[in-house]
């Protein structure tokens, strides 16, 4: 860079942007917001993350300067979660009709040039957060990381509802000025199935921090060492994840015999989970080890990982075994996971049903030979979903963004 560039950067105001929600419960969505609070270059960006709970795992990660944070937040918001019934009626009552009222006050007090939403219920809340602030709105960008439709469905059981709620939530993310999915297939998914606009739509995929998977790999795990070897998955107990499809596989396997089974991660479905396991009589080769901020130890002892999900966003657990060359079996769910491994290439693609599933976790723990030359790829494979090219990504969409003024809700 020369002294002229140099000093033109010291002369234009960094880009405020506010990433908007509901807590850093979660996983890859938090994350992201997590690593652009962080790593963003402050002379470029100026992050700050607007949350309305002041909880979640991340909290601790992000520097508190950094934070906004609605007032009574732990009393007024109790309607978020994992794949919340977000539109429950007990939910709306106690607190989501005040959720826009709160993110409206952080953009007022903040002035943010880009608020960059996260995740459909944040979405909703946002577009009513902002309607109505006129040449005071700030570009707004609506950040979606999983299946829309799927979430939808697993939230409400009504097909009425079910179509309503699709409806309004197509409506919503149409009144954006720019729509972000962190895979392809996703992008591509959205375009389909809620009929979005392709010109607003743009596609940053998740990082996979390879450093520090790398870095933390050694440290000890709460596992005996003459234990059996295991087969290990991690994410939230929730439906989405599969670990019940897991559980059936897991029973049915010849593995079964020679490995056990590790699941990291806490959920609702935890004691439904426990009771399937007891119930198909492999409890005692089963462990439930709940939420660990270094799953990367885990996964670097184990001989296989395992990501059994119904749908998907972009699964960065794959790409983080990935990068520490562990064999890894996916499901070829919508949408990325397939986009990330590639089957037969860095790792192993079956449908999501148990007994796809068992069939790939037999074939990689009974052949050596491919799970050794799976695992060998992963390293190269992860090599193009960099932290750095990820926060490079964001930066210049955020810059773009910022100077292209006040933004204005779309026509839906």
């Amino acid at each position: 860079m020369g002294r002229g560039e140099e000093d033109d950067r010291r002369r234009i105001p960094p880009a405020r942007v506010l990433l908007l929600l509901t807590s850093l419960h979660g996983g890859g969505a938090e994350r992201v917001a997590v690593h652009l609070a962080n790593r963003c270059d402050p002379a470029l960006v100026d992050v700050r993350i607007g949350l309305l709970r002041a909880a979640g795992p991340f909290v601790k990660d992000v520097d508190p300067a950094r934070l906004m944070v609605a007032p009574e937040g732990e009393r007024r918001f109790v309607f978020e979660g994992p794949n919340a019934g977000f539109y429950r009626p007990d939910r709306l009552i106690a607190g989501a009709m005040q959720a826009p009222i709160a993110f409206r006050r952080m953009i007022q007090e903040w002035r943010p040039d880009v608020v960059m939403s996260f995740l459909k219920g944040t979405t909703l809340i946002t577009q009513l957060a902002l309607a109505g602030l006129g040449a005071a709105r700030p570009r707004w960008i609506a950040r979606e990381g999983n299946n829309t439709l799927a979430v939808i469905g697993d939230e409400l059981r009504s097909p009425a509802a079910q179509r309503l709620v699709t409806w309004y939530t197509a409506r919503t993310y149409r009144a954006a000025d720019v729509l972000l999915a962190n895979s392809q297939h996703m992008a591509d998914g959205l375009i389909d199935d809620l009929a979005l606009d392709p010109a607003r739509m743009r596609m940053i995929r998740n990082p996979i921090d390879a450093a520090r998977a790398r870095r933390e790999s050694d440290a000890p795990i709460a596992r005996a060492s003459e234990a059996r070897p295991f087969i290990l998955s991690v994410g939230r107990l929730e439906y989405q994840k599969g670990h019940d499809m897991l559980l059936t596989a897991y029973a049915a396997s010849s593995a079964r015999g020679t490995h056990d089974l590790v699941i990291v991660g806490r959920g609702s479905r935890e004691a439904q989970l426990r009771q399937q396991a007891a119930a198909l009589g492999i409890d005692g080769s089963v462990s439930f080890v709940g939420f660990d901020d270094n799953p990367w130890a885990w996964m670097a002892r184990a001989d296989l990982v395992v990501l059994p999900s119904r749908w998907e966003g972009f699964p960065t657990t794959a790409g983080e075994a990935l990068s520490l060359g562990r064999p890894t079996l996916v499901t070829d769910c919508r949408f990325g996971s397939r986009e990330l491994v590639g089957h037969d290439v860095a790792g192993w693609c079956v449908t999501p049903d148990a007994d796809a599933i068992s069939d790939g976790i037999d074939r990689l723990i009974e052949d050596r030979a491919l799970a050794a030359r799976l695992g060998a790829a992963g390293p190269a494979r992860v090599e193009a979903f960099s932290m750095a090219a990820m926060i490079a990504a964001y930066q210049a969409l955020f810059i773009e963004q910022a100077a292209l003024g006040p933004g204005a809700l779309v026509a839906a």
